[in-house]
């Protein structure tokens, strides 16, 4: 066996190398067109989509998001319990699961987890830092009741507890393999997954092989290659000349071309996507209310979503997307209105107000970000404004802007997929989820009225009362403006037709171990 997947492995390599009228993808070996380079392979300090589409293959969670939904189902516990006050989770977990380096998966290794996410007296807090432990800051206590067996005591009730676990950052992993590695664990992954961690070969690809042990029956491929290929026409060449398998992130221009072809498949997937412009509302132009409105009435969103994005798109008005359905708003976008703009810049008495605006040229949901940015650019030009764009590479830029815009920018782009209404705006928009303080707030917006209304949202145990309360949340937060607010994607990706069981999930993440080829 060892030997098969070797030679599967070197028919991947000489396919990474090949020319791409040439190339062509090893048997039983799933090749991914993946965005961009990961950052980290723990998925305790990775924060990008691009990276956790990786990670739900290696490591498993408690729970998971049952397949086609945002419902969660049991994983590495088997099943759980809740206090009638919300505040204590116990967990029963499987017996006889070993991570992928031989150790047992049990409560002690649930405990090391959130202990080292959350405890800054942890012996290995400082293989961090773990940007989203913000999941579980309602988190008190993690004990070990016997060895099956793992009780979470909160500080109070967190409905999105539940779902927190089930997303990328309640991925569990080997308290071995962090003792060994230290800080160097992301580049050294083990977990419980379908597929085992081989080989990350930086700009080239991460192997990861069958878990022949897998708890929950073993996945019929042998391995996946997971190629970062930043560029999205390189991965459209490479997905028509048969170097991939899988691309995700499908350039609008193209999907067409796809489904009109027998050899391959196109899948799309609703799902909770945000994509917006920060803006420091520190210093600069936009510390001015009305200059944010203004931002958002000058950019012709529609244009954008009808024409770059070519339908794949709706209009965003806010931060909690349409998918969750469930909130109550009545929030409508900000229409296209160039003299509206024009005269709220007037009214401010701001003349040709000056920005830097960060663009990336790819990344987690970033549709076509270097042509949606000189949409903008143009746009905002046309009523005053006037705006130099820096471009960056997607982890550069990741560095630059979530180290918060003071001193360097006006505005960056950003897109963020999320399981629960409470995420995005907990983290990006509260006043204590400011950047030096460990948060995704890059603009520095606050108002007390949106922290006690958050507050109150995600301890609350009434699905109505969270409703209501995240219908708040969004006319506020589109009121105040403190992002330039642009577009919700409905996800796609491409598949050669030989691959059997790939679906696209509302989660946005990339379960691959129905997949066959």
């Amino acid at each position: 066996m060892k030997r098969l997947f070797r030679n599967a492995i070197a028919a991947a390599a000489l396919t990474l190398t090949a020319p791409l009228a040439q190339a062509q993808t090893p048997p039983n070996v799933l090749i991914v067109g993946q965005i961009a380079e990961p950052q980290s392979l723990d998925p305790h300090v990775a924060t990008a989509t691009n990276d956790f589409r990786i990670l739900v293959n290696i490591y498993d969670g408690l729970v998971r998001f049952k397949s086609g939904t945002l419902q969660v189902e049991p994983a590495l516990a088997e099943s759980w319990t809740v206090s009638d006050d919300g505040k204590t989770y116990t967990f029963k977990l499987r017996q006889g699961v070993k991570f992928h380096d031989g150790s047992n998966f049990d409560a002690e290794a649930v405990k090391f987890n959130f202990d080292r996410m959350l405890d800054e007296n942890h012996p290995f807090y400082n293989t961090g830092p773990f940007p989203l432990s913000f999941n579980f800051a309602a988190v008190d206590q993690v004990n070990v009741v016997d060895p099956q067996t793992v009780e979470f005591k909160l500080k109070e009730a967190f409905a999105p507890f539940l779902s927190n676990l089930a997303y990328p950052t309640g991925l569990i992993v080997s308290p071995a393999a962090v003792q060994q590695y230290g800080k160097d664990f992301g580049r050294h992954p083990s977990g419980t997954g379908p597929f085992k961690f081989v080989e990350w070969q930086s700009n080239q690809r991460v192997v990861a092989e069958r878990n022949g042990d897998y708890w929950n029956e073993a996945p019929a491929l042998e391995a996946v290659v997971f190629r970062p290929i930043t560029d999205s026409n390189t991965r459209v060449a490479e997905m028509m000349a048969g170097g991939i398998d899988v691309m995700v992130e499908v350039p609008p221009d193209n999907i067409a071309t796809f489904q009109n072809d027998p050899n391959f498949a196109v899948s799309e997937q609703v799902g909770p996507h945000v994509w917006f412009s920060i803006l420091n509302t520190k210093e600069g132009p936009f510390k001015d209310k009305a200059v944010r409105q203004a931002a958002n009435y000058a950019v012709n969103k529609k244009g954008l979503v009808d024409n770059v994005l070519q339908g794949t798109a709706t209009v965003s008005a806010g931060p909690i997307a349409p998918a969750f359905d469930w909130v109550k708003s009545s929030v409508e976008p900000y229409p296209y209105d160039p003299e509206k703009a024009k005269q709220l810049l007037a009214d401010a008495k701001v003349e040709d107000p000056s920005l830097t605006f960060y663009i990336t040229e790819g990344g987690s949901g970033m549709l076509d970000p270097v042509t949606m940015g000189a949409a903008i650019q143009a746009d905002l030009e046309a009523v005053g404004f006037k705006v130099k764009i820096e471009t960056y590479e997607w982890n550069s830029f990741l560095s630059r802007v979530n180290t918060g815009l003071e001193g360097k920018a006006d505005m960056a782009e950003m897109a963020w997929m999320t399981n629960d209404p409470d995420t995005l705006p907990y983290l990006a928009l509260r006043t204590a989820a400011m950047p030096d303080k460990g948060g995704f707030n890059s603009g520095y917006y606050s108002n007390p009225e949106l922290d006690t209304i958050l507050e109150k949202a995600r301890t609350s145990t009434d699905q109505a009362e969270r409703a209501e309360l995240y219908g708040q949340v969004q006319q506020i937060v589109h009121d105040d403006a403190p992002w330039l607010f642009v577009a919700n994607w409905k996800q796609n990706a491409v598949t050669r037709a030989n691959v059997q069981g790939f679906t696209l999930e509302p989660s946005f993440l990339l379960n691959l171990r129905q997949v066959s080829k």
